[in-house]
């Protein structure tokens, strides 16, 4: 049986577009997106004709984190990790192109990505804290991209906030503007130096990644297993306010 593709790809003038491609559930990262995905990568990767990628996506949102209602929250902080893995260790730059919201593990898998721009439909959102969990893993590359003290506001509230306040705080590079520029940058440059000048720009994020992804792991599969979360999980769903909402 032929299925759809959930993720894209087609190469620009030496950049391979991988595109989400899975508005129903919002691009959330259920397992077949992230092992589409992930495929993706390791081909653009080895490809000798790409010099780098760019991450964008179809419909409203670029990526709603964990796939809720696909039963995917247990396996989801592990998937998470192994992509944003994944796409700091490959030896090609990889941008993002946001024009729609980003949610709780979507801020992870954007803020891991080498360079980022957005439009003015950019709305972003650590959602996590208002269903009773924390952004544990998506927080390895964000507190290692964005200034820790601006973002602590918003994953420790989960209030929304625009592409303007995104740029400011350093979790996306640049208005969608600059990215014309960002890949002709990247057309322009040898495929050793584009590896070697990323190498120096993922390695605190890498370090972060060996040192803490498993504590934060088991950190999340246990904010997850409490009743908090279910009540907050069962509210989404329910479109409804969970029970200690003021």
């Amino acid at each position: 049986m032929t299925t759809t593709p959930l993720v894209r790809r087609h190469t620009d003038r030496g950049v391979a577009v991988l595109t989400l491609d899975s508005p129903g559930n919002r691009n959330a990262l259920s397992a077949d997106l992230v092992a589409e995905l992930g495929a993706a990568l390791d081909e653009a990767g080895a490809d000798n004709g790409v010099r780098a990628l760019l991450l964008t996506h179809t419909g409203p949102a670029f990526c709603a984190g964990a796939d809720l209602k696909g039963g995917g929250a247990g396996k989801g902080p592990q998937l998470l990790v192994d992509l944003m893995r994944q796409i700091a260790m490959l030896p090609k730059p990889v941008v993002a192109r946001v024009d729609g919201h980003v949610r709780a593990g979507g801020l992870g898998l954007l803020a891991a990505c080498d360079i980022s721009v957005a439009t003015a439909a950019g709305s972003y959102a650590f959602s996590e804290s208002r269903l009773g969990l924390a952004p544990s893993v998506a927080s390895l590359p964000v507190l290692a991209r964005a200034d820790r003290r601006a973002a602590a506001r918003w994953i420790i509230t989960g209030e929304r906030f625009d592409t303007a306040e995104a740029v400011r705080i350093g979790l996306v590079t640049a208005w969608d503007e600059a990215l014309d520029g960002i890949l002709d940058g990247m057309r322009a440059a040898s495929p050793q130096g584009l590896a070697a000048s990323k190498e120096l720009t993922t390695a605190a994020f890498l370090r972060r990644l060996d040192a803490d992804a498993d504590e934060l792991c088991r950190h999340s599969a246990r904010l997850f297993a409490s009743p908090d979360a279910a009540e907050g999980v069962r509210a989404l769903l329910e479109r409804r306010d969970p029970p200690w909402a003021l």
